[in-house]
């Protein structure tokens, strides 16, 4: 796998490159992850210094409403999306894996708090469509 990844906001304002190795995916679906990204949240991660900000015309930092670890969540204020985690006691920022530029070389690897997922979400046995219409069984 490269050791650098660049990745950015759906319109651009926000673009980060990250110098290193990113830990594989891991798909958290917590109520406030659920949230903010409409569904489940998948994140990679890397330590701190590894991350550089690029552009950042459109970031803002905002705390996360449910945390008990006084994290804060970032995004795009110009397009909305969600790009970063940080919490103040870790030395890693967590991206949204879905910001990545491709190809990424990652790979999904775990899902934590799957007690608390969607009610309607199923893992597996769905149909699938390569367009945008779904399919039904």
């Amino acid at each position: 796998m490269d050791d650098a990844h660049d990745g950015g906001c759906l319109c651009g304002s926000v673009r980060y490159r990250v110098r290193g190795p990113l830990r594989d995916v891991t798909t958290c679906h917590c109520g406030e992850c659920r949230r903010m990204h409409g569904a489940a949240g998948a994140y990679t991660a890397c330590p701190d210094d590894h991350l550089e900000l690029v552009s950042d015309d459109g970031l803002t930092w905002i705390a996360s409403p449910a945390s008990t670890t006084g994290a804060e969540r970032a995004f795009c204020r110009n397009c909305g999306s969600s790009l970063f985690w940080k919490a103040p006691d870790r030395d890693y920022t967590a991206i949204a894996a879905g910001t990545v530029d491709e190809p990424s070389g990652l790979q999904a690897v775990g899902h934590i708090w799957w007690d608390a997922r969607a009610d309607w979400e199923i893992p597996d046995g769905l149909p699938t469509s390569e367009g945008g219409t779904a399919t039904s069984g």
